[in-house]
This record gives C-alpha cells, structure tokens and sequence, in this order.
C-alpha cells in the first residue's frame, strides 16, 4: 500500500491513515490541533506524535475554557510535565489561544465556521508526485496567519497554519498515488 513519503512507522503510520487531511469540523479536535501544530513549530511531527497523550492529559483534554482560566501554578506544572514540551512561550500561548479560541468561537457560533471560511468551506486538492513539491506556506494560510494574528492569536504564523490546514484537511495534500488521496473524504457538517 503506497503511502505519502513522510510516512515511516507505526505511529506515523496511525496518524497518516486514520487522520491526516481528513475533514475535521469538531471544534474540540480543531482546538487540539491547533495546539499541536504550534507545538511542533522547529520540532519534527513524530516528536509531537508521541507525546500527544501527555498533551492530552496536561491540558485536560484539549478544554479551551478549563486551559483559558490557567494561571502561574498550572505553567510552572506544565513547564514540570516530561510528557510535554516545556517550552515556556509555546505554553502561555496555549492558554493565550484558549481565550482567542473562545472569543472567536463566540463571535462564530463554531469555531470551525470561522476556521473553514479561509478555503470557502471546501478542501483544496492539490497533485503533488513528492513531498518535497509541497510547499510550507499558500496564499490561505498567509491570510489566515494575518487573521488570526489581528485577533490575538500566537504561533499562528504561515507555515503553522498551512500544517494545521493539512492536518484538518482543508488541504488536501496527499501525494499522488497513495492511497488516502484516492480516498473520497467528503465534508461534513
């Protein structure tokens, strides 16, 4: 079974089958990877891959409104947990996002009405042979990087977004000839 270069092992290979560039419209799970994605930022996938059940755990399942209320105990326990990773700005922006998720969230009704508007509420397809063809920033994760930023938002910069638009599927980036591409991944709401 051919799938995307980047593809090497089990974990990897969980990930890539079951969710990469799947739609996701579930505000929780946006949320979540909204959170890994910043997380990854300098750092490879498979590092976030096999600490995301210590994410889970450390930010009480991914609660945007139980993470915006943390204060200076839950950092310095946060910046304690082994299972994450402790870097001090990429944790107060989790919590800082938390709060620009919300807000957003409110003014949206969802979360993912605001998130999606950025591709028309539609997934971009794209026909790249290589991963490396793949390019790290498009034009929609500039202006959602930009959007985003405006509202407060933090490690939301171009290429965090393009990943986290992979991620949820808004961007299909599957290369040709494995087999998710080939797969009907229809959008849901």
């Amino acid at each position: 079974m051919k799938r995307c270069d980047w593809v090497s092992g089990d974990i990897h290979t969980k990930y890539h089958d079951m969710e990469w560039g799947t739609p996701l419209h579930n505000d929780r799970k946006l949320f979540e990877f909204l959170i890994l994605d910043a997380m990854q930022s300098g750092l490879s996938w498979r590092i976030v891959l096999n600490k995301r059940a210590s994410f889970q755990k450390a930010f009480d399942e991914f609660d945007a409104k139980k993470i915006s209320k943390y204060g200076e105990k839950d950092i310095k326990r946060l910046l304690a947990d082994e299972g994450i990773i402790r870097n001090r700005r990429k944790v107060e922006s989790v919590i800082n996002n938390a709060e620009m998720f919300l807000e957003t969230k409110k003014e949206f009704g969802k979360f993912d009405s605001y998130i999606w508007s950025f591709t028309d509420y539609k997934t971009i397809t794209n026909h790249f042979k290589r991963w490396e063809d793949i390019p790290a920033v498009s034009k929609e994760s500039e202006s959602m990087s930009k959007d985003m930023k405006s509202r407060g938002f933090t490690f939301v910069g171009p290429t965090v977004c393009y990943a986290f638009m992979q991620t949820i599927g808004m961007v299909n980036d599957h290369v040709v000839g494995c087999f998710r591409k080939k797969e009907r991944m229809s959008i849901s709401r």
